[in-house]
């Protein structure tokens, strides 16, 4: 009866490809179900953030390859999700078991991966399947005792703040097209929160941060003190339309695109398209028939790979580490964490992600 129980609980949480309403939750191989070749090591998942994030990796799970990581039965897709696990075993001298990682893992018990280039800081998988994804998607960082305060607020946030973090450097890098206002729509969510964080601080700024956001959000994002103003997305049409702007958009929203495109137009210097809260619009083809520069994605991987060529891949990631720091401090003034594990509580925190149910204050932390 023991080993029954133990079996239901072992469980995959796949979604729908084509429609991410639709869930189920298959068998999931158990631990004494692996058999490990030379140069393997099993992973147990222990715990993972969940935000709207992780929603924009299905809804682009097609094009930008998100499925391809954790592959599934045809037609389901295994939403992949950063967080931490455990080595349990290994057939790796240079990894040895009870080793504690960070990375990108599936919303299941158990991954198996083929450590690579591994030493005292990290490891990447070169499992055949994943040796074409972009770096940032195979890296596993080892943790240590020391990290333990923190683990939460960087599953929550490291992955968000490191695009924000991106986002800032890349306009920085372009003069901001010459820009004299950032506009930053769903200016409530946490990547948004991440760029104006870092903007806001920028020496000797000569621009203004302009959040958009619901009726709902308004209070929460004029608290944070990132933003110079906040607007909501009816107001857009208030802005002057005079002012040389860049729109940075969070939300994959049509309508507030379209609004933005329309009250700018030539004034509108650049327009990058960074994530779906809405998901009203396609990354693969953002709207191009509106006035003014056409939507461009920003593709966070890439510039990764851009700053470790720059930077080296230690100085890219002590850089990243230093500015957590300091936001990860300022985070707990606002972010309040809730924890879930287990088949139903992960599913309701799934639909209430995907319904977008979840207060911008909110960080949600699953374990199976």
């Amino acid at each position: 009866m023991r080993a029954q129980t133990r079996r239901m609980e072992c469980l995959d949480f796949l979604v729908g490809r084509e429609n991410l309403s639709q869930v189920r939750w298959d068998d999931a191989p158990t631990r004494s179900d692996y058999t490990l070749q030379a140069g393997d090591a099993l992973l147990a998942v222990d715990s993972y953030a969940f935000s709207a994030n992780n929603i924009t990796y299905g809804v682009c799970g097609e094009w930008l390859q998100y499925w391809q990581v954790f592959p599934a039965p045809e037609g389901w897709g295994r939403i992949p999700v950063w967080g931490y696990a455990n080595v349990v075993a290994s057939r790796v001298p240079e990894l040895q078991e009870g080793t504690r990682v960070f990375g990108y893992l599936p919303m299941s018990p158990y991954l198996r991966v083929r450590p690579a280039r591994v030493n005292e800081h990290s490891f990447v998988d070169a499992s055949e399947h994943r040796r074409q994804l972009p770096a940032t998607y195979q890296n596993y960082e080892r943790t240590s005792a020391a990290d333990a305060a923190t683990e939460a607020l960087r599953a929550i946030l490291r992955p968000l703040i490191g695009t924000g973090f991106l986002i800032d450097g890349w306009l920085q890098d372009q003069a901001r097209f010459g820009a004299r206002q950032i506009l930053v729509a769903s200016a409530s969510s946490k990547t948004a929160i991440g760029a104006a964080y870092f903007m806001s601080r920028r020496p000797q700024r000569d621009f203004e941060i302009i959040g958009l956001t619901s009726a709902r959000n308004r209070a929460f994002c004029e608290g944070l003190g990132y933003y110079d103003r906040v607007l909501e997305y009816t107001e857009v049409g208030t802005l002057d339309a005079a002012v040389p702007s860049v729109f940075v958009d969070m939300a994959g929203d049509a309508a507030v695109t379209a609004a933005v495109h329309r009250q700018f137009a030539s004034s509108l210097k650049h327009s990058c398209l960074v994530g779906l809260t809405h998901r009203t619009v396609s990354l693969a083809a953002p709207a191009r028939d509106l006035p003014g520069p056409a939507p461009q994605l920003f593709f966070a991987p890439a510039q990764v790979e851009l700053r470790q060529k720059q930077w080296g891949a230690d100085g890219f990631a002590t850089r990243v580490r230093d500015v957590q720091r300091d936001l990860y401090a300022a985070a707990r003034a606002w972010l309040h964490i809730s924890y879930a594990r287990g088949r139903e509580p992960i599913e309701a925190a799934y639909r209430a992600v995907l319904e977008g149910r979840i207060e911008p204050s909110q960080g949600l932390i699953l374990s199976p």
